[in-house]
């Protein structure tokens, strides 16, 4: 073949690939508000900075007439590119082709950008909109999953790894997002369960619609499976490039830097009369999180599941920091189950990324019932105090007003190996509220309310501050609110050589 006609096979057969499962499948997809497979790569990645591979790969599958229907892809979109000039690996799989379903090749095409990821270091993304496994192939196709699984605990903790689920992900599928640190949905166009709702109906009896079942709204507030929702697919795509701005690429590099305008040594006179008075008075503490961040940029996580503690990156002196926060606006910023997971998991990667952990800390003490103690809040509980201790990360923690009783030591207590311990002249360091524990210490005089006044007052002044916890070293330094930037801003320059490290082991073994 003349080398001319060669060169216009290849431009054929890139065009048929470009094409997927033709222009009534697009329009089908444009019809349902989503865009295609490739147009969500134009919009997440730089222009013209998409390098596909993999672009002829067809399935080999000769069963059920699959033999006649080959489309150059096989339903999946993968290379790389970069995101504000940083490498990235995508796949985004094509709805149009094969409606996403997984076959062998196209999870070898997965699983083949995993493993560049892993050798040069970079990010993974994956674009997820697939029927599920593709049943003509039978267990090659469940092969193929388990596949990309394995590759998704591998790289756990070595880079980043982000999920849009940008239509449906059911089954054996939704393992996988499962397994990546992030998971993005969009609104009324994606869903992820196990079983659907046809299922569910058929075993259960139970009636429940897929947008109940799995939708952005019911994984973004109640399983916490996903962390945010957005309006539409553009929407996704836009906040996860701002998103991957704050992540290193991998374990190996450094937290980025962003050049900033906002001085470290910023002071902000408003904190000096941030709390309020009546300790039992709640406060925004999104206000100090944006007083005490780079331009006041904080990008939250799981915004809209457990409120009483807040998650999410921000910078500091331009370079990324992790930050959690008891939130008094919300049950009074206690610990309960979810709050406890929430904060352990974004511990976690912080730590397996270096990313600094700034914790300001604002709480009563663990939600008492039954249906915490019920429902596990010991070991789930447990999984905070763990993530913090086992933490090497630079760790510094300011604790605003409340730190009582177990939660004081599991909020990134100095005990813990806090690097850095700050207190408000307004935080209250004690093993509970002074009239809990009066009321206890002095319970046969329970009668005598002006005693009870009286030693209520007494306990107050001995313990609802923070000295007693100062003399004993437990807190570095009582701050003035107003210089808390500053402080944390010093304090990580100071840490960036910081070295420690745990003890050998295998791996540590978690309360799960």
């Amino acid at each position: 073949m003349p080398v001319s006609a060669n060169i216009a096979e290849m431009e054929r057969r890139r065009e048929a690939a470009k094409m997927g499962g033709g222009a009534k499948r697009i329009e089908a997809q444009h019809a349902k508000g989503k865009l295609t497979a490739r147009e969500r790569l134009d919009v997440l990645l730089d222009e013209g900075s998409f390098e596909e591979l993999d672009t002829y790969v067809e399935h080999d599958c000769m069963d059920f007439g699959m033999e006649t229907q080959r489309i150059p892809g096989d339903g999946v979109v993968t290379g790389s590119g970069t995101i504000n000039g940083r490498l990235v690996y995508v796949f985004s799989q094509d709805f149009t082709v094969f409606g996403g379903s997984l076959s062998k090749r196209h999870a070898e095409k997965i699983c083949k950008v995993m493993d560049t990821a892993m050798k040069v270091g970079a990010p993974v993304i994956g674009l997820n909109d697939s029927g599920g496994a593709r049943i003509q192939e039978g267990v090659a196709s469940l092969g193929g999953y388990a596949e990309v699984f394995q590759r998704n605990v591998l790289a756990s903790g070595v880079v980043p790894q982000i999920s849009l689920i940008m239509g449906p992900c059911a089954g054996g599928a939704v393992y996988s997002p499962a397994m990546t640190d992030f998971i993005f949905m969009v609104k009324d166009s994606s869903y992820m369960f196990v079983t659907g709702p046809d299922v569910v109906k058929t075993v259960t009896n139970e009636v429940v619609t897929q947008e109940e079942l799995g939708g952005a709204i019911t994984h973004t507030t109640k399983t916490s499976v996903a962390d945010l929702a957005y309006e539409n697919d553009i929407e996704a795509l836009l906040a996860t490039r701002r998103f991957m701005d704050f992540l290193p690429l991998s374990n190996r590099e450094e937290v980025p830097t962003l050049p900033t305008s906002d001085p470290w040594d910023r002071l902000d006179m408003s904190l000096d009369t941030l709390i309020p008075d009546n300790a039992n008075l709640p406060y925004d503490m999104h206000e100090v999180i944006a007083k005490v961040l780079d331009e006041g940029d904080f990008f939250e996580i799981q915004p809209a599941h457990a409120g009483n503690i807040l998650c999410g990156f921000g910078r500091v002196e331009g370079r990324t920091v992790g930050v959690v926060a008891n939130q008094p606006m919300v049950l009074a910023g206690v610990l309960d189950i979810n709050s406890s997971k929430k904060a352990a998991r974004f511990v976690r990667f912080c730590d397996a990324f270096e990313i600094p952990i700034i914790t300001f800390v604002d709480v009563p003490g663990f939600l008492p019932g039954t249906a915490q103690e019920l429902g596990g809040i010991i070991k789930h509980g447990a999984k905070l105090l763990f993530a913090y201790a086992e933490a090497t990360v630079p760790k510094i923690t300011v604790i605003t007003r409340k730190a009582y009783g177990g939660a004081y030591d599991v909020m990134a207590s100095k005990h813990l190996r806090g690097d850095l311990n700050y207190a408000w002249p307004t935080a209250e360091i004690a093993v509970m509220g002074a009239k809990g524990a009066v009321e206890i210490i002095f319970r046969q005089d329970r009668g005598d309310a002006e005693k009870i006044a009286e030693k209520t007052k007494e306990y107050e002044d001995r313990f609802a501050n923070p000295f007693v916890a100062a003399q004993r070293g437990y807190i570095d330094e009582v701050i003035h609110p107003h210089s808390t930037r500053r402080r944390i801003a010093l304090g990580l320059r100071k840490l960036r050589t910081k070295q420690l490290e745990n003890p050998w082991k295998k791996h540590d073994n978690i309360p799960l």
